[in-house]
């Protein structure tokens, strides 16, 4: 039976973090429109989390993409399953993404999304692992570095469960 093994980030580290992700948003995007975009279904906690705690007007949208299936490593090959519901082009974009493993994935979503012709494309990533990107990415806020391995969690999940955890832990098989 797998479930919830070592905790390596609380409850409390994480809405103190996403506290200061907040400010650090609302203080760069002060005076412009702002659409923050989640990536379904691992960011959803992160977004929600975001938008109460960012204080200026922002839309919302969400893209939905595959490249797990029920496994605990990325197949490299990405499928959008949920495309974005509204235009993009010359609109300040902050994508939301749960983890950063490989980086295949985002790097593919910022190229689809750069193809939109967005006058500016963001991204705010709960997790980044360390030590295993394949590709260079520039993600302007990180709320936390982890090792490499898997975890399940504050929208993260194994096989769909545990991503109603309010913290975040190993995955203990």
């Amino acid at each position: 039976m797998t479930g919830p093994g070592q905790v390596l980030i609380s409850e409390e580290q994480i809405q103190q973090r996403i506290g200061e992700l907040a400010e650090e948003i609302t203080r760069d995007y002060t005076g412009k429109d702002v659409v923050l975009v989640g990536v379904l279904k691992g960011a959803f906690m992160l977004m929600s989390d975001i938008a109460r705690q960012i204080k200026l007007p922002a839309e919302f949208d969400f893209m939905a993409v595959s490249s797990y299936g029920s496994a605990t490593r990325t197949s490299g090959v990405v499928r959008i399953l949920k495309d974005l519901d509204h235009e993009i082009t010359d609109r300040n974009v902050l994508l939301i993404e749960d983890i950063i493993d490989s980086g295949l994935t985002l790097n593919y979503l910022l190229k689809y999304l750069a193809g939109r012709n967005p006058r500016s494309l963001e991204v705010c990533a709960f997790l980044r692992k360390t030590g295993i990107q394949q590709v260079d990415l520039d993600v302007r806020y990180t709320g936390f570095e982890i090792p490499p391995d898997f975890v399940i969690g504050y929208g993260l999940d194994h096989d769909q469960r545990f991503r109603n955890l309010p913290y975040l832990a190993l995955l203990d098989q």
